[in-house]
C-alpha cells in the first residue's frame, strides 16, 4: 500500500420527501454522525453529539464538528489520507456548511482521495459505492440507506444508523485498498456487466483528478460539468 487510508463518511439529519430531484434545495441538512475508519485499525470510530443526559443529539452541533475537522487535520498531519465516495460533492460541502469553517473544511478536500470525483473526471460520469463493492462480491445492506437514515435517527435507532455510516466507511476502505492494489477499480454496469476504470498512478486526490483531461462525453445528452462537484469550493 502506498496510503494509510482514513474512510470518512457523515449521515445527515433532515428528513426529505422521497424521490427529490434536488438535494441542494433543502439545505441546510444538518448531520446526525459521521464515521471514520483507518487502514491500520479494525474497528471505527464514530461521533455525534448528546444531549444533557448522554442521549445522541438530534444533529451534531457547531462545536463538536469543529473538534470532528480538527481530528481529521491532525490525522492528515500524521500521515493519513482520508478516502470517500463522493466526499467532494456530499460530506465535505455539508460540513463546511455545517461547521462554518470553510477554509479548513475546503483544504482537507483538495487534499482528500474521492473515489467518485477520481472515476468521473476519467469516465464523464458516476458511479455509485454499491456498484463498487458488488463487483468485489461485497454489498450495502439492503434495509437502509442514506436516505431513510435521518428517519431512523430521528426514531431513536442510534446503533442502527451508527452501524450503517461504520460500514460505508468499511466498504470505502476495502474498495480502495483493493482496487489500488490492482491498480483499477471494477464496477457492475446497469446492464449488470463487469466493467474496469484503470488506476495507473493509485489513486489521484481531487487536486490532481481535477487535472486529468476531459473525458469525451459526446455520447451522453446531458452530461455533468465537474463543477457539479467543484463550485462550493470557491
Amino acid at each position: 500500500m502506498s496510503h494509510k487510508y482514513l474512510a470518512f463518511d457523515i449521515e445527515t439529519a433532515k428528513v426529505l420527501p422521497e424521490n427529490i430531484n434536488d438535494l441542494n434545495s433543502h439545505r441546510p441538512l444538518g448531520i446526525t454522525c459521521s464515521a471514520i475508519w483507518c487502514t491500520d485499525e479494525n474497528k471505527p470510530e464514530v461521533f455525534y453529539s448528546k444531549t444533557s443526559d448522554g442521549s445522541p443529539a438530534p444533529q451534531m452541533s457547531e462545536q463538536d464538528l469543529t473538534s470532528l475537522i480538527k481530528y481529521l487535520k491532525k490525522k492528515v498531519n500524521s500521515g493519513y489520507t482520508i478516502i470517500t465516495h463522493n466526499g467532494l460533492g456530499f460530506d465535505f460541502n455539508i460540513l463546511a456548511e455545517e461547521s462554518n469553517d470553510f477554509s479548513t473544511c475546503r483544504n482537507l478536500a483538495l487534499q482528500h482521495v474521492d473515489m467518485m470525483f477520481h472515476f468521473f473526471c476519467g469516465k464523464g460520469f458516476p458511479i455509485s459505492l454499491n456498484a463498487a463493492a458488488e463487483a468485489i462480491d461485497l454489498s450495502k445492506p439492503t434495509d437502509i440507506d442514506g436516505a431513510i437514515a435521518p428517519t431512523l435517527w430521528k426514531e431513536e435507532k442510534y446503533q442502527k444508523v451508527l452501524d450503517y455510516v461504520a460500514q460505508d466507511c468499511r466498504l470505502t476502505l476495502d474498495i480502495a485498498e483493493k482496487s489500488e492494489q490492482k491498480r483499477r477499480i471494477s464496477w457492475i454496469t446497469q446492464r449488470g456487466k463487469k466493467s474496469y476504470f484503470e488506476l495507473p498512478s493509485g489513486w489521484l486526490t481531487v487536486e490532481q483528478a481535477s487535472e486529468l483531461p476531459l473525458p469525451d462525453t459526446s455520447w451522453m445528452d446531458n452530461p455533468w460539468p465537474r463543477s457539479k462537484f467543484t463550485k462550493w469550493l470557491k
